[in-house]
């Protein structure tokens, strides 16, 4: 995945997870996305989390498994998941973040959940 956080084929709502650190809203929002932090006002747990996603119709982006589990066993409704995995340093996540919705985000809106780890191949599971 390349650094810049620029390059941006069409803007996406993103909601960001707790573990996702809440400064990366703004780098989100400069690439163009309508990112919004998951914290405020406060932490409402996963579920609650992957329903707020659901309800405002934006793509949810985690670090925790626990979302991609909630979609596939117990058939949540989602709009898209991006779960990075802890090899990624925090720096690293915007640029990430944005060159998957940008390469993925169609898929993602339909249902997609993608998984980004660090040394390994892209891994997409449609549900």
């Amino acid at each position: 995945m390349s650094s810049s956080i620029k390059s941006l084929r069409r803007p996406f709502k993103v909601l960001l997870d707790t573990g996702i650190s809440h400064k990366h809203v703004a780098t989100l929002a400069q690439a163009g996305h309508d990112a919004v932090w998951a914290g405020e006002p406060e932490d409402l747990g996963d579920k609650a989390i992957l329903q707020r996603a659901f309800d405002e119709q934006r793509i949810l982006v985690t670090l925790d498994k626990d979302f991609g589990e909630l979609a596939v066993r117990e058939n949540r409704p989602h709009c898209g998941i991006i779960r990075v995995t802890a090899g990624y340093l925090s720096v690293e996540q915007p640029s990430l973040i944005v060159e998957t919705l940008s390469q993925y985000g169609d898929q993602l809106l339909a249902g997609a959940i993608v998984t980004l780890e660090k040394g390994r191949p892209v891994r997409i599971r449609q549900t």
